[in-house]
């Protein structure tokens, strides 16, 4: 999978809208599959027009505080796209850092606000809010 760094690039390499809604697609299909028993109920995210199915990892990490991977999944090629940026942007991180990412900050820096609609919009922040509640659960439960 690329890193947030690869993928800010090649955003800003792909000019036509056309060309980033193919990337966003192959990023999500580059998405390790979610195993099926985790796609249950309690991994659903709220708030998301297509079924998005995500499913949490902490690890305790000492003085550091947990760190948290993700995997993921939804039955739509361009929110699987917007889930692969997302774990690119948070998986693998300290709950702490987690919440500090601006992730909206980069939704607009690749432009894709404009180029979304409502809905996915929408989704995009239930999945960011999950991702940070989750981070804020690890946090409470590792005191």
């Amino acid at each position: 999978m690329a890193n947030i760094d690869e993928i800010i690039d090649n955003f800003t390499t792909l000019e036509d809208w056309d060309d980033r809604y193919r990337y966003l697609i192959e990023l999500g299909r580059e998405l390790p599959p979610l195993a099926p028993a985790a796609h249950t109920d309690a991994n659903k995210v709220l708030g998301c027009t297509s079924q998005v199915w995500l499913d949490t990892d902490v690890r305790p990490n000492g003085a550091g505080g947990p760190i948290l991977t993700f995997a993921g999944d939804s039955d739509a090629h361009i929110v699987r796209g917007l889930i692969a940026i997302l774990f690119a942007l948070f998986s693998g991180k300290h709950a702490n850092d987690i919440l500090t990412i601006d992730a909206p900050s980069l939704f607009e820096k690749l432009g894709l606000r404009e180029h979304l609609t409502p809905q996915r919009s929408n989704g995009f922040r239930s999945m960011v809010e999950r991702i940070r509640s989750d981070a804020r659960a690890a946090l409470t439960a590792a005191v």
